[in-house]
C-alpha cells in the first residue's frame, strides 16, 4: 500500500518538483496543495479553509503525513487553529510564524494575520498538532529562528535549528529529516 502525504509547498512551489519529487521519489503518493495559480489567487481564509477541509477529508488519521514548507507551512498553523489537534505526524520545514524583515536585503513581509500564531500560542490557544516538529536554519532571516524557537517552546513542539543554513534547508539535511520520519511509518 503507497503512502500518501500531504504537503504544502513554499510561495510558488509545485508539488512534484524539489520535494515533491524528492517524496515521490522515495515511492510515496504526494497530493497537497501548491501556492501557485488559482490556489494562491484565493482569499486567504479561503485557504485555510481548503486546507482544513484537505487534512480532514485525505489525511486524518494517526498514520496521516504532513509536510509542509516556509508559506505552506503558516497555512497549516493557521488551519490548526480551527481543527482539533492534528492525529498524524508532521513536519514543518523553515515556518513562517508571523512578520519579517531584512535589512541587509531591505525586504519586509507580512502575511495575513501575522500576529495571530503568536496571540495564540500566548493563550495556549493553539490545538497544536499531537506529532510535529519544526527545522528552520540558523541564517534564515524569513522564518527568524528565534521566533520559531519562541513559537515552537509554548506549544510544546521540538525546534530543530540547523547550523549555517537559510530559509532554504540544505538538501541533505531535508533528506535525512524526511528518510527518519518515514522510517517512523514502521
Amino acid at each position: 500500500m503507497t503512502t500518501t502525504v500531504y504537503y504544502l509547498t513554499g510561495m510558488g512551489g509545485r508539488l512534484h518538483t524539489g520535494l515533491g519529487q524528492a517524496l515521490a521519489s522515495r515511492g510515496l503518493n504526494v497530493m497537497g496543495r501548491e501556492l501557485v495559480g488559482e490556489f494562491r489567487s484565493i482569499d486567504f481564509q479561503d485557504q485555510i479553509d481548503t486546507v482544513a477541509s484537505d487534512l480532514q477529508q485525505h489525511c486524518w488519521s494517526p498514520n496521516g503525513r504532513v509536510i509542509a514548507n516556509s508559506f505552506g507551512a503558516y497555512l497549516f498553523l493557521h488551519a490548526q487553529l480551527q481543527l482539533p489537534p492534528y492525529v498524524g505526524r508532521v513536519v514543518l520545514l523553515s515556518p513562517i510564524v508571523g512578520a519579517f524583515s531584512s535589512d541587509a536585503t531591505r525586504t519586509n513581509f507580512i502575511p495575513p494575520r501575522s500576529r495571530k500564531l503568536a496571540e495564540w500560542a500566548e493563550r495556549a490557544a493553539i490545538p497544536k498538532p499531537l506529532h510535529c516538529e519544526i527545522h528552520v536554519g540558523e541564517h534564515d532571516w524569513q522564518s527568524n529562528p528565534a521566533n520559531v524557537c519562541e513559537l515552537g517552546e509554548k506549544l510544546g513542539i521540538p525546534v530543530s535549528v540547523v547550523p549555517d543554513a537559510g530559509h532554504m534547508l540544505p538538501k541533505a539535511y531535508v533528506a535525512k529529516v524526511i528518510d527518519q520520519w518515514l522510517a517512523e511509518l514502521g
